[in-house]
């Protein structure tokens, strides 16, 4: 069997998302919970390590194996991942704002307006048609509502909440528009594939991180939207628990950390309306569904450790197991 390694996929990325996000939501649970600083700052710090390590590697492809990234950039698939470097990057600026405020801002100044060419790149091609509906997945919302939306959340935290808004409204609607291909191609005749099947975990992200993206842009108690987005993220997660055993039947692929994001935002959802003076529902469901994505996303980081150290994660057929690479490499 063919074990030459390839160059770091972009859908990496997604480790750096889900660490970012959860170092996010622990932040949030020491202003409500007054849980340890020192476990928020540890986690904040290694999830910027994450990252960095990532970007590195992702610009070292560019660098080494250009055609090999320009591929992945063209493919109708793969490309969607590329937009998490961008928002990852957005997530890792507002994690440096409180230790380096004038880099954070300089760096989330080049990746907002990096990102929003990036989206209309990607969004605007699949617009051209002549995408197989086999490869109609939730990736789709990447480039166009993920981006959008975080965008939104750090123009906020960094003072623009105007511009948020209108990344806001950006994400919000390509959201509704996408959701509605993505269902029909779902509720079709064909069967996702295996290879395909992990990618669905991005279908929680879009209503938390709209949520996470609607309160950092709007203040006092939280109104009806806020709490709908919340319930429709509630919603989507017990559908991908009972879809769950079908989505990973080929086992553990680093194509699951697509479900960290959407796993880590639910929780930081909750909090984020508690601190802002809901209770009800809300109040009582932070604090397991913060456990849950502990528990979930500390499982994905030692799966995901014990195959880079048993030198299984990047081998040719250990990345033809994630879902962007299997399925669509002879598309």
């Amino acid at each position: 069997m063919e074990t030459k390694r390839i160059a770091m996929p972009a859908g990496f990325f997604s480790i750096a998302v889900g660490s970012l996000a959860l170092a996010n939501a622990w932040r949030v649970g020491v202003r409500i919970w007054h849980l340890p600083e020192a476990v928020a700052e540890g986690l904040t710090l290694a999830a910027l390590a994450v990252w960095l390590v990532l970007v590195l590697a992702y610009a070292h492809k560019w660098l080494a194996r250009r055609e090999e990234a320009l591929a992945e950039l063209r493919h109708p698939v793969q490309s969607a991942f590329v937009s998490l470097g961008t928002l990852s990057s957005l997530l890792a600026a507002m994690a440096l704002k409180p230790y380096a405020p004038v880099f954070a801002t300089g760096l989330v100044a080049v990746v907002l307006a990096g990102q929003l060419a990036l989206g209309v790149y990607l969004y605007g091609r699949s617009w051209m048609g002549g995408l197989k509906p086999e490869l109609i997945t939730p990736a789709l919302y990447l480039p166009a509502v993920g981006q959008n939306f975080v965008a939104a959340t750090a123009s906020a935290v960094f003072g623009w909440p105007q511009l948020g808004a209108l990344f806001f409204g950006a994400g919000l609607l390509s959201w509704l528009a996408i959701e509605s291909v993505i269902l029909k191609r779902q509720a079709g005749p064909e069967i996702l594939s295996e290879a395909l099947r992990p990618t669905l975990g991005i279908q929680l992200a879009p209503p938390v991180v709209g949520g996470v993206s609607y309160l950092a842009l709007t203040s006092g108690t939280p109104d009806l939207f806020a709490q709908l987005l919340f319930g429709y993220g509630l919603y989507q997660a017990l559908l991908l628990a009972r879809m769950f055993p079908w989505i990973a039947r080929q086992g553990f692929v680093p194509g699951l950390w697509g479900f960290s994001f959407g796993v880590a935002a639910l929780p930081t959802v909750a909090m984020r309306l508690v601190e802002r003076g809901l209770d009800g529902p809300a109040a009582w469901l932070a604090p397991p569904l913060f456990i849950a994505a502990n528990l979930i996303i500390g499982t994905l980081a030692v799966r995901t450790l014990g195959q880079l150290f048993s030198g299984k994660l990047l081998p040719r057929q250990a990345m033809a197991a994630t879902a962007p690479q299997a399925a669509t490499q002879n598309a």
